[in-house]
């Protein structure tokens, strides 16, 4: 029996304006995530977990700290030809192009699609955080007969004006899509909620090709506004219910369908806040669907007379006599005596200085915090220096890589 050959597409060339200053030497999918993580590392393990090992990822803006981590985290068997992840940066083999949107992005890359000849195309996002077995979508698509099976996470009515909205039948096929309607279809199992697109798509691969050639012809660039809206009167489009997913080893005290697009800096701070505790909402240890990453060759950390509560330390880090609450502190951070930290992201190789507080912060890398300093009190203050959200989240951008702490950056 001659084995299905399924080939993976990962788009990850988002430059994420809307996550700057975190964006502001790095792509989207490259921003660091919880102790250990990139937020590139979920599509990435939900793909490999779910046993599809061919895998091509476009990049485009500021991808040389994604490529480099991809080169450092994720090098599958060698000695299997189909096992491979592989970086693709715009080849503008069309002319001095850079992809203009998703579907673009993938119509400039159709040779590496024919060169796989393969039956099926996924086509996932990069910059999502969320655990989902993908092979559970490919058997709807396969029962449904599908040509196009589109991901859909049910949500709530009034929330999903912010969204791509899919309308569907009964049997879950697509009827229309909606781009952040005032008034969403309701999802017919559920009048009080509708069906978001979480622009995850799989795809029978002849009708791939052909609806990025007519897209190009036709001038249509997004799969989401464009290519999938006219693919509904000609072709058997289905919304495969992400609600419906069952991953092994989630934990009763986590949030079932756990997936949020970090696209903003509150996003991503309140989902690096849903890791941590002993009960989290998302719990990023499981080793029977595990989040895989770099396998840092560092020192574990060091503890001194601390008082550490719900806090996730990485390794390499050195905390003299201080408090963490409610933090992410990631690897090869140092902070020395009387510092305070709450509810903060503190990324790689920082320094907090004796006596500093910090509460409601995402500190970016390299960054020496002085002596004394205060983050996170005084937001008018703050906002003079730096990024602060509208919720009060002070961002510290990444600091110039000669005044890092260690030894390792990436």
């Amino acid at each position: 029996m001659i084995k299905e050959k399924i080939l993976a597409i990962v788009l990850a060339g988002g430059e994420g304006t809307r996550l700057s200053p975190l964006t502001a030497t790095r792509s989207k999918p490259a921003v660091p995530f919880g102790g250990r993580y990139r937020i590139v590392d979920f599509v990435l393990s939900n793909l490999v977990n779910s046993q599809i090992y061919s895998i091509y990822m476009l990049v485009q803006y500021r991808s040389q700290s994604l490529i480099e981590h991809i080169r450092n985290a994720w090098v599958l068997a060698p000695i299997i030809s189909d096992h491979f992840i592989t970086v693709v940066p715009p080849q503008m083999a069309e002319g001095p192009e850079w992809f203009a949107g998703t579907a673009d992005a993938v119509y400039q890359n159709l040779n590496l699609i024919r060169h796989e000849s393969p039956t099926l195309v996924v086509v996932f996002g990069a910059d999502h955080v969320y655990r989902m077995d993908v092979s559970q979508m490919i058997d709807f698509h396969r029962s449904r007969n599908a040509d196009v099976t589109v991901a859909a996470l049910p949500v709530p009515v009034a929330d999903a004006t912010a969204f791509g909205v899919i309308g569907v039948d009964r049997e879950g096929r697509v009827l229309e899509f909606q781009e952040k309607p005032e008034r969403p279809k309701t999802m017919p199992s559920d009048p009080t909620r509708a069906y978001a697109s979480m622009g995850n798509y799989i795809f029978n691969a002849d009708i791939l090709i052909a609806a990025v050639e007519e897209g190009r012809e036709r001038g249509e660039h997004d799969f989401g506004r464009h290519v999938l809206p006219r693919l509904v009167d000609t072709h058997r489009l289905y919304a495969y219910d992400f609600a419906s997913n069952q991953v092994p080893g989630v934990k009763p005290h986590e949030e079932h369908g756990y997936w949020r697009d970090v696209g903003t800096l509150d996003a991503y701070f309140e989902s690096a806040m849903d890791t941590l505790g002993l009960t989290p909402r998302f719990d990023l240890f499981n080793p029977r669907w595990p989040i895989r990453s770099t396998s840092f060759q560092g020192p574990p950390a060091r503890i001194g007379s601390a008082r550490i509560e719900s806090s996730d330390i990485a390794t390499g880090g050195v905390i003299r006599n201080a408090t963490v609450r409610h933090s992410v502190i990631r690897r090869e951070v140092t902070i020395e005596e009387d510092v305070v930290i709450e509810d903060c992201v503190i990324m790689d190789f920082c320094v907090l200085r004796k006596g500093a507080r910090l509460r409601r912060a995402i500190v970016d890398r390299y960054n020496v915090i002085a002596a004394g300093a205060r983050i996170g009190y005084d937001l008018d203050a703050d906002a003079s220096r730096y990024t602060v959200t509208d919720s009060g989240i002070v961002v510290v951008p990444i600091a110039d890589i000669g005044t890092r702490a260690g030894r390792y950056a990436e």
